[in-house]
């Protein structure tokens, strides 16, 4: 009898060593949600228990993938009277693999608050052209030391506890021994293969990251349930956009048609076109649009300055997805981010138009400024597919003799952005008129440092939110570039367009909801006047940019854009959509519609900040709403496919 127990021993291991990954899993995500515990103000214990079991379906198939090869090491019968080397190679094997996969989930434990989402393979290619990642790297884990211990510590006792099998300290004769692997191979590998596709049945499709909100009230709850190697390992060479069929073809434009006709009322107005993308400046560190919240100042002295007196501004305005390279093709091409980054998917080689690409018809000189390296973030890449003629980065103003040259570095991204917007300002000013150009801006980036010489200007206001200080000192440049702009021949007869890429850190709860994670500002200023100012109370988003400007110009031709002109839309028409985690929200008619592609599963009223209410089911535009949804995206995914977003 001993000797039979003794032959079961390898799967016993087995089984015992991946009860030690599954301990492993569980403590990386209770500290994924002790490091981001602010990010749920409302999520209760027993809720959060649900969503960890639910966790286990996606640990499963994580331990399953990445152990298969330490699982064949160990049961394929190969290794007949095995050495003590044989099982010091599997033994490393082991723990080296789950320590990895350990230290992707603390990563992401840290960087979910800027992006509010597992990670995904995209990130390869976001971050592909960085030379700056191991500096950052460096920084965050000296801050975050005590997830690096508690790592070490998890190695130590991965290593420690590791279950080796007595079978080849017995006198085992070969055939009982091949027998016996081979049994517990064949019977290991079923439930292998089950828990990797989540399920045991044919009819059961393997599970993806979307099937994590079957366990979720809110999108954002997704992270929870999920874990970082599973995120890679179901997006590594996917094509993730699938055509739904919501509508026929004949009757989809009627329920919503990307296709804009121009019908100008007006002669084309050949005014200059000004477009800053200012990182990360999300709607809650302005204090213009919170005036609602007591005692709030806001961080944007300037902004706000601005806001009251001459912008035309939109109180319900968003951004269209999570990340900087989302927001590229949302403000200056007009197309939303769904599922994942358009320039990070494989139709990032479709043809594709923007504001760029249009004014160049008219005529205008244009072209995108960043501060950064060239290739860094994907930028000129987009730059050059929607037709900007130049681009000026890093390398371009640290060769012009008149500014202070590589000593404006900023010693993580690029240039600090009030020696950059300044070289902005000197250039547009070397440009014929009319012209057309894009800034984004990068010192509000992560690691929140202010250049030298402003520390003791600009300190830390909130050791839970270093981001404060480095809004305060873009606000400060942003005054300053347009200190320098009104003194320009081309200033007067400008349009400025001011918006940020993505939303950042937060301390406030309406600004932590699915939605508050999207709130950036939407803002027109026109020094002359005849654009308009004042607080709207409408919808707004990124992909309304293109479109409102070009409308105002005058401009004649067809396009392609998912959003509406602002100045001639009703406000009960205006809408904004984005996509978290599975999950669409559609904004209209003073609600929130989150739907999973197959159903609404909320409906929240726009006055419930804190997202606490769900109205499904109560609304009368429900129904729209989901129609009107259902017609975007289908139009989307069609025309991502077949390359059709120009007319």
């Amino acid at each position: 009898m001993k000797k039979y127990v003794t032959l079961l021993e390898p799967l016993g291991s087995v089984l015992l060593n991946l009860l030690l990954v599954y301990i492993v899993y569980f403590i990386s995500r209770l500290t994924f949600v002790w490091e981001n515990w602010a990010m749920y103000p409302n999520l209760e214990i027993h809720h959060l228990w649900e969503l960890i079991r639910g966790g286990l379906l996606f640990d499963t198939s994580a331990i399953l993938y990445t152990n298969v090869l330490w699982v064949l090491m160990v049961l394929f019968p190969l290794h007949w009277k095995e050495t003590d080397v044989w099982h010091r190679i599997c033994r490393w094997v082991f723990v080296v693999v789950n320590v990895l996969a350990l230290f992707l989930n603390m990563c992401d434990s840290v960087y979910f608050r800027f992006s509010m989402r597992r990670t995904t393979t995209t990130i390869f290619k976001e971050f592909s052209n960085e030379g700056n990642l191991g500096d950052i790297f460096g920084t965050e884990i000296f801050s975050h030391w005590y997830l690096f211990l508690l790592l070490l510590a998890v190695a130590y006792m991965l290593w420690k506890f590791y279950f080796i099998s007595r079978l080849s300290r017995e006198k085992i004769e070969w055939r009982s021994y091949t027998l016996f692997m081979v049994l517990s191979l064949l019977a290991f590998t079923p439930f292998c293969i089950a828990g990797m596709r989540g399920g045991w049945t044919r009819d059961i499709r393997p599970i993806t990251i979307s099937n994590a909100n079957n366990y979720c009230d809110r999108p954002t709850e997704a992270a929870i349930v999920l874990n970082t190697p599973f995120s890679l390992i179901r997006t590594i060479g996917k094509n993730k956009f699938d055509v739904p069929s919501y509508f026929p073809e004949k009757t989809l434009s009627s329920f919503f048609d990307p296709v804009y006709v121009p019908k100008p009322s007006h002669p084309f107005r050949e005014k200059n076109v000004v477009v800053l993308i200012v990182e990360s400046f999300g709607r809650e560190y302005i204090g213009a649009y919170n005036k609602h919240i007591e005692g709030y100042p806001g961080y944007t002295p300037f902004l706000d300055s601005l806001i009251e007196n001459g912008a035309l501004t939109y109180r319900y305005s968003y951004c269209n997805g999570r990340k900087s390279i989302d927001g590229m093709p949302s403000i200056l091409s007009s197309i939303p981010m769904f599922v994942e980054p358009f320039f990070l998917s494989p139709y990032s080689i479709n043809h594709v138009s923007g504001l760029a690409d249009c004014l160049n018809e008219k005529g205008y000189e244009t072209a995108f400024f960043h501060g950064a390296e060239r290739g860094s973030m994907g930028f000129m890449a987009f730059a050059r597919a929607t037709k900007f003629k130049d681009y000026y980065g890093r390398e371009d103003f640290v060769a012009d003799r008149r500014t202070q040259g590589d000593s404006a570095y900023d010693g993580w991204w690029g240039i600090s952005d009030e020696p950059f917007l300044q070289y902005y300002c000197m250039k547009m000013s070397e440009m014929k008129q009319p012209f057309m150009t894009a800034l984004f801006t990068l010192s509000s980036h992560h690691p929140f440092r202010v250049p030298k010489g402003y520390e003791s200007v600009y300190k830390e206001e909130n050791p839970d939110m270093p981001i404060l200080k480095v809004i305060r000192y873009t606000d400060m440049a942003l005054q300053h570039f347009f200190d320098s702009a009104r003194k320009q021949p081309w200033f007067s007869n400008t349009i400025f367009a001011i918006t940020s890429d993505h939303t950042n850190m937060s301390a406030i709860d309406e600004y932590r909801t699915d939605l508050g994670g999207f709130c950036s500002p939407v803002i027109f200023y026109d020094p002359s006047g005849e654009l308009g100012s004042g607080m709207v109370d409408a919808i707004a988003q990124q992909t309304d940019i293109m479109p409102t400007i070009l409308d105002y110009l005058g401009y004649d031709k067809p396009f392609v854009s998912f959003g509406v002109d602002l100045l001639n839309t009703p406000k009960d028409s205006t809408w904004a959509v984005n996509y978290l985690n599975g999950v669409y929200q559609y904004v209209k008619y003073g609600y929130v519609l989150q739907f999973d592609g197959q159903k609404t599963t909320a409906v929240f009223s726009l006055q419930d900040r804190k997202m606490v209410d769900n109205l499904k089911g109560k609304v009368p535009q429900q129904e729209e709403m989901e129609q009107e949804l259902k017609a975007i995206i289908q139009q989307y995914m069609e025309r991502m496919i077949g390359n059709r977003l120009v007319p």
